[in-house]
């Protein structure tokens, strides 16, 4: 079965995380990478009508299958940044950005939700693409030379972008299409 690999880290945020968790867990084998292997703590996140900020409450906690560092990325035919607040921490790991770096070089399926865009503009792989995100990220984007819109969903190349978690069905739709593609064109290939 092919792998896709789904990162995580303390504040990855539930919806973000476990909607491609259990959607790709469907066609694929779902890989869950983090700086560790151990426990991690999810954390939901709400727009509350008396708040100007996210009210953020603990989630679910979700456990990795390996390490950064014991990632190999051409065992992969896709990667997913879930948002929440660990891509605010995770974007200084040096392995992830090695990671990320190679399914760009290799033009595999990235998808990328909410603050997860914050992963791919530190690995400086967005530089003239066009990607959406939560509006609080727009500056994220455009500093690292990403054209930001506004909309559901954008697709620029290999990388599939969604801004909030209840616009997941399309992104998640468009992403496996994509997976299903490559692990056909990867098959025949091989073949």
């Amino acid at each position: 079965m092919e792998k896709v690999l789904l990162v995580i880290g303390d504040g990855a945020e539930v919806i973000d995380t476990m909607v491609p968790y259990y959607r790709l867990g469907e066609d694929f084998q779902v890989v869950v990478a983090a700086p560790e292997k151990r426990r991690y703590h999810l954390v939901q996140h709400e727009h509350a009508p008396d708040w100007d900020i996210t009210v953020e409450m603990p989630g679910y906690t979700f456990h990795s299958d390996i390490a950064f560092r014991d990632v190999n990325p051409d065992e992969y035919i896709g990667l997913v940044l879930p948002g929440g607040r660990a891509p605010e921490f995770l974007r200084y790991d040096p392995d992830l950005i090695r990671i990320v770096k190679r399914f760009f070089e290799m033009q595999k399926p990235v998808a990328s939700i909410c603050h997860g865009v914050e992963i791919l503009a530190a690995a400086d792989i967005i530089r003239g693409r066009e990607v959406t995100t939560i509006p609080r990220c727009r500056f994220d984007v455009e500093v690292v030379g990403a054209k930001y819109l506004d909309q559901p969903l954008v697709i620029s190349g290999n990388l599939f972008c969604c801004r909030f978690k209840r616009e997941c069905s399309a992104w998640m739709k468009a992403f496996v299409e994509a997976l299903h593609q490559g692990a056909k064109e990867s098959s025949r290939a091989n073949s």
